[in-house]
């Protein structure tokens, strides 16, 4: 796609400034969430100075964007879209070592026991290490090692919005023995003022020091978007929709939520019973009423440390699945609606709200648009200058050809890329879902009229099953032989047809237009995975940013074994590999790799972008 033409469409968008002000050019980017890199500095998972060096890399790479996971701080699941706040950031992610007062003699032999019981380089992180950090940073505070002048001073005035409240709820939570907040005493769950004012005058403190925390992390945040900056690369941040129910926010704003019910999707291809959330969802008229502040005020805050925003799951500013909060969990999505109900109302209450994001950052925004979008929310998209996302598995004619889009065909306004961070990365797609069926979908769509027991082996490869998937047996090459064994009239089974033609031969249709030759190979390997890097590289679209499994897996003696233990999270599970995994090579070893670099540079300049 020429420059001009980017020019002429990006130029007549309501976000035309920002995009003057980024350079309007292709460009390519990496995926990475923090705690899966690390250096020889790390402390148990990877922290502000790691990020240092992933710039580097990012330059080595030629990489202009690097795109985090949000940051903000996680609760007991660690999952960074159910935070404690929308506002206050992580402390497992500071480097503890740079911190005022971390040489002095007491606390330096402290961080050097938690380097050795918590290194940095296993497979999965131990998040104990988030206790053990605080332990140290309280150290420092008490020793008198914290800095309470007038630049912290200022640091409390100019986020009093948010800091206050979360300070407090901080403090209460250790207090009420980390319970959430809705199983605290009523004095304290339903805020009464003197109850809360007493609290806050016995434990100061306390109080003081979760805001020197949120200092320190902001301060070096600050320097790493400074560092990015003098070397030309930009950071993209991550705007969660939702914020958890046991946070801040919903404690100190209970009106802004519907407490009543939990945010999730609903059913697909990928998940057969939809998903369920938990987060509670918002009630817009009173975030109305107030001007939308508390929007304003995350937008205004996240504005210090990144250059381009990522609007998670925009969908659900037009319309989001609201489950009833009593329902069965193991129901997931299965019996929710959509909020607005009204599809009339779905364009103007999403472009209200953008409207209102779009006005009140300088962040170029960009949109995590996938899933079952409706039109109205695309067409808006379109109209403001937002890209979506393009996916390599689901950039697809689902309705005619059935068959992957070839380059060209892209959206030019989105990003392109082959995996995310919640579904699996390329090479394990490759190896154990192309050409395949989400298992429970299956069977839920043949209950009550197919004997899903008895079609099972008559339609599916048992030897390439796995992971929940079932893959089609070569032999059932025709929709007319999948309707004989099916037993039914084609026009009963339609949707079942459907799933048949949109996944038969996955493998082989993008193995035609990889351009590889001979034989299709049913494991992935750096050869297959490049090609199909190429294709989203050579795509239409504006940007390209790939999860950074994906350009890790172009060296095969960087991750080995089975690309399935690979996997960064897996929606509608809780578990301790979800959100923790570690890549198995450091970021020095990484910016040693010279053939990796140059494999990566030549892609990305190949295709045109930077």
């Amino acid at each position: 796609m020429a420059l001009v033409d980017f020019r002429k469409i990006l130029l007549n968008t309501p976000d035309n400034a920002k995009w003057e002000n980024i350079g309007i050019k292709p460009r390519s980017g990496v995926a990475v969430p923090l705690f899966t890199v690390y250096s020889k500095n790390s402390i148990g998972i990877g922290d502000f100075s790691s990020l240092k060096l992933l710039i580097d890399w990012a330059g080595l790479t030629g990489n202009s964007i690097i795109q985090l996971l949000p940051m903000n701080e996680t609760g007991a699941t660690f999952c960074p879209y159910d935070a404690l706040s929308s506002f206050a950031l992580e402390p497992a992610y500071l480097s503890i070592e740079d911190i005022p007062g971390a040489d002095a003699k007491p606390i330096a032999d402290k961080i050097k026991q938690a380097r050795k019981l918590f290194p940095a380089n296993k497979p999965h992180v131990d998040y104990n290490i988030k206790k053990a950090k605080l332990a140290i940073l309280a150290d420092i505070f008490q020793q008198g090692f914290g800095e309470e002048g007038n630049d912290f001073n200022n640091f409390r005035r100019i986020n009093g919005y948010w800091l206050e409240d979360f300070c407090l709820f901080k403090a209460l939570k250790e207090h009420n023995q980390y319970k959430p907040w809705y199983e605290w005493a009523d004095v304290f769950k339903n805020r009464r003022e003197p109850e809360l004012e007493d609290f806050s005058r016995k434990h100061e403190k306390e109080i003081l020091f979760q805001a020197w925390v949120q200092w320190q992390i902001f301060k070096q945040f600050k320097k790493i978007k400074e560092y990015a900056q003098k070397r030309g690369v930009f950071l993209k941040g991550d705007l969660p929709i939702l914020v958890s129910r046991d946070s801040a926010d919903v404690w100190s704003h209970p009106e802004f939520f519907n407490l009543g019910f939990a945010a999730g999707a609903p059913p697909d291809m990928y998940c057969a019973k939809g998903q369920r959330w938990g987060m509670p969802t918002y009630n817009w008229q009173q975030k109305a009423a107030d001007e939308y502040r508390y929007l304003k005020e995350r937008l205004a805050f996240a504005q210090n440390f990144y250059d381009f925003l990522r609007i998670d799951h925009v969908v659900g500013l037009f319309r989001i699945w609201s489950i009833p909060y009593g329902e069965p969990n193991e129901n997931q999505g299965l019996n929710g609606f959509f909020d607005p109900p009204d599809e009339s109302r779905w364009r103007e209450h999403g472009r209200n709200i953008l409207k209102v994001i779009l006005s009140s950052t300088k962040m170029l925004l960009c949109a995590e648009d996938l899933g079952v979008i409706p039109p109205v929310c695309t067409d808006t998209l379109r109209e403001m200058g937002i890209p979506g996302n393009d996916v390599q598995r689901w950039v697809k004619d689902w309705v005619k050809r059935h068959d992957f889009l070839p380059p060209e065909e892209y959206r030019l306004l989105s990003v392109a890329m082959l995996s995310t961070h919640d579904t699996t990365n390329w090479c394990a797609w490759w190896e154990y879902e192309a050409g395949t069926v989400d298992e429970a979908l299956f069977i839920r769509k043949c209950s009550g009229r197919i004997d899903y027991a008895g079609v099972k082996d008559r339609l599916f490869d048992a030897v390439k099953c796995c992971h929940g998937r079932l893959r089609w047996l070569e032999t059932i090459d025709s929709v007319d032989k999948l309707v004989m064994i099916l037993g039914k009239r084609r026009e009963e089974v339609a949707d079942l047809v459907d799933l048949y033609q949109n996944s038969f031969g996955e493998k082989e249709k993008l193995w035609k237009l990889m351009g590889l030759k001979g034989t299709v190979r049913e494991k992935a390997d750096p050869q297959i995975l490049e090609a199909a890097l190429k294709l989203t590289y050579d795509s239409s679209a504006i940007f390209c940013i790939q999860l950074m499994t994906d350009l890790l897996g172009l060296d095969a003696e960087i991750l080995k074994g089975d690309p399935y233990q690979y996997r960064l999270n897996t929606p509608g599970t809780v578990s301790d590999k979800n959100w923790s995994l570690v890549y198995p090579v450091s970021l020095e070893a990484l910016l040693k790799n010279k053939a990796l670099s140059r494999k990566i540079k030549k892609l990305i300049t190949d295709s045109g972008r930077e």
